[in-house]
């Protein structure tokens, strides 16, 4: 039995691509949080998050590192403005040589406006957040972007 809300990814109902794309988000997330144990794996351990800036306001950025037990880091950026922000850059570990994006709430396939990382992010000698090196990324307006060493 269908529960109350199916219509709304009826294609007679003029928003179900919206729709659609909020499930197909909420399935990726949980395919991404499967696969990478730096979401859950030291989730009572405060070795297992890291924040990177958790007080840039005038932004609307902030950003964490979360790790498994293994220290591989998971690099997660909401940028919470309604404007694209290009070359923002933020502070990361120098023993990641690439960071290649794994989610992107932005993506034209959750209803987005498809700002997003296709190319590996490698990081530059420039300390930045009080780390040794920083990266640059343009972040999507009203998004989230998760990234993982590649």
């Amino acid at each position: 039995m269908r529960g109350p809300d199916w219509w709304l990814l009826d294609p007679e109902y003029g928003a179900e691509a919206d729709h659609r794309g909020v499930r197909d988000l909420v399935r990726d997330l949980n395919g991404v949080y499967r696969a990478t144990p730096a979401l859950w794996q030291r989730d009572t351990d405060p070795a297992g998050f890291e924040w990177i800036t958790g007080d840039a306001a005038d932004d609307n950025v902030f950003a964490f590192l979360r790790r498994d037990a293994d220290g591989t880091p998971l690099l997660a950026v909401s940028h919470l403005s309604a404007t694209v922000r290009h070359d923002y850059r933020l502070g990361v570990p120098d023993d990641v040589p690439a960071w290649a994006e794994v989610l992107n709430t932005d993506a034209a396939r959750y209803g987005g406006g498809d700002v997003t990382h296709p190319d590996v992010v490698k990081p530059e000698p420039q300390p930045w957040h009080g780390r040794p090196a920083s990266i640059r990324l343009t972040l999507p307006p009203l998004a989230t972007v998760w990234l993982r060493p590649a």
